[in-house]
């Protein structure tokens, strides 16, 4: 089993993992809606999030399930996180569309 400093580093990589990812996925929407070539937005981005998140999950793993196992963790905790603050980022600017009012 791995020590209680190495959970936690591996932690905190899940999370600044997970907002790298998530983060970069939200931006990308941003971007991609209003620009003129939305294809190289969501292509590029996408490329890039999944290379990144691979090699760091490849890497901080160092063949070893458990450090995956919490680091996803992490990952999937930064999620939350980032959808729970993007609902209320929607809600405070009223930004939100039903899928009903599409032109």
């Amino acid at each position: 089993m791995i020590d209680i400093a190495s959970t936690v580093e591996v932690l905190m990589v899940g999370l600044l993992l997970g907002a790298f990812f998530f983060g970069g996925l939200f931006w990308t929407i941003k971007r991609g809606l209003s620009s003129q070539r939305p294809t190289f937005w969501f292509l590029g981005s996408w490329l890039i999030r999944i290379s990144v998140a691979t090699l760091v999950f490849y890497f901080i793993s160092e063949g070893r399930w458990e450090r995956l196992l919490i680091c996803l963790g992490g990952f999937l905790t930064a999620r939350f996180v980032l959808n729970q603050f993007t609902r209320n980022a929607e809600k405070q600017m009223g930004t939100k569309q039903e899928l009903g009012d599409a032109p």
